[in-house]
């Protein structure tokens, strides 16, 4: 550990990820509440042979509070902190019963050359997928951008590094991240420590990331490898790209995970993406998107679902937004299970406001 303190003092970033800013702690926050209809899907979105009522949180923004700082250390250099729980506004608890800070735990230092955070932190791979998601990283538990390309919900039931879950791998914990920004190009590295006794390979986690945005484009991809505590693993990779041209933008993304879920089985899903979101006023925004997913595993047939989803949003505010969505899923070759309906569909209406 010794050896890291200079490294963090020495490799760190520009403020192209702006945690916070100068002065003190920042308190920040979203809430997003709807009443959503659905059938074929239960109120947490999985296949079902019901339909169900409610309200739902996070559906638009995942409803969230967080503490963030940054202070000025002199010669360019900083230090920040960001704390941030996830929270479910239409019953008032935190998201995740066992974290309270589950979206991120970090410190780091920057500077001229780059950003280092320590702590609980995204994987490369969401860093990677936000700027070229069709609908804008909305609705995360149910986008397949969010739950399969970036490992939100991979389904395996293996916890693939340290993340404390056994369901997904979106962020890590105890992981360092660089982040630094040369012109338009950002590159972004991390690696996750598994803290298991005897083994530095057992559920630690190291990949790649780069970025660039310049004239209207965003390019952006990652690469990320985990390991089990048995040292099977996962292997990710998302590319995808964004172009804004007047009051439209299109996004495009592909993204490929390999994982070894036993001596003798593996599980391959992939995913594909595409849309458009068009500003139709300075208040309207309008976005359609396009999914499918591509699952194999060991032993089973190839199977998987496609997923269409209509966005509306008016902006009361530069805080408030009331939106609208409708989605409809066509399942493939048995993914939704033996008794729940082969299509799905979901129409919701609500608000969000961030602080």
């Amino acid at each position: 550990m010794t050896r890291l303190i200079p490294v963090l003092a020495a490799a760190l970033t520009v403020p192209a990820i702006a945690f916070a800013q100068q002065g003190g702690p920042t308190v920040y926050g979203i809430v997003d509440a709807s009443a959503r209809h659905a059938s074929g899907l239960t109120a947490a979105n999985a296949p079902a042979a019901v339909s169900v009522n409610g309200l739902a949180s996070g559906l638009n923004n995942t409803s969230r509070i967080g503490f963030r700082g940054r202070e000025d250390l002199g010669d360019g250099m900083y230090a920040l902190f960001n704390l941030e729980t996830g929270l479910s506004a239409d019953t008032g608890t935190t998201a995740n019963a066992s974290k309270f800070f589950d979206r991120a735990a970090i410190v780091g230092l920057g500077g001229p050359l780059g950003q280092v955070t320590v702590g609980r932190q995204t994987n490369l791979l969401a860093d990677a997928v936000s700027p070229v998601d069709p609908v804008g990283m909305r609705f995360a538990a149910f986008n397949p951008n969010i739950v399969t390309a970036a490992l939100s919900n991979h389904g395996l039931g293996v916890e693939y590094g340290a993340t404390g879950s056994s369901s997904g791998s979106y962020r890590l914990d105890n992981s360092l991240k660089y982040t630094g920004a040369f012109g338009p190009v950002t590159a972004r590295a991390m690696y996750g420590m598994g803290e298991n006794t005897g083994s530095t390979a057992a559920q630690h986690s190291a990949g790649a990331g780069l970025a660039y945005a310049a004239g209207g484009w965003v390019i952006s991809g990652a690469y990320q490898r985990f390991t089990t505590a048995a040292d099977l693993p996962l292997r990710a990779a998302t590319l995808g790209a964004g172009y804004q041209f007047g009051r439209v933008r299109l996004a495009i993304n592909t993204a490929r995970s390999e994982a070894r879920t036993s001596a003798t089985a593996r599980a391959e899903q992939r995913t594909h993406s595409a849309g458009a979101t068009w500003s139709a006023t300075n208040t309207v925004e309008l976005t359609a998107a396009w999914y499918r997913v591509e699952r194999e595993r060991t032993g089973a047939r190839e199977d998987g679902y496609s997923r269409t989803m209509l966005f509306a949003e008016y902006k009361l505010s530069r805080r408030t937004k009331l939106y609208a969505e409708l989605d409809r899923t066509h399942w493939n070759a048995g993914y939704q299970g033996a008794t729940a309906k082969p299509r799905a569909t979901g129409i919701s209406s609500g608000i969000v406001h961030s602080f």
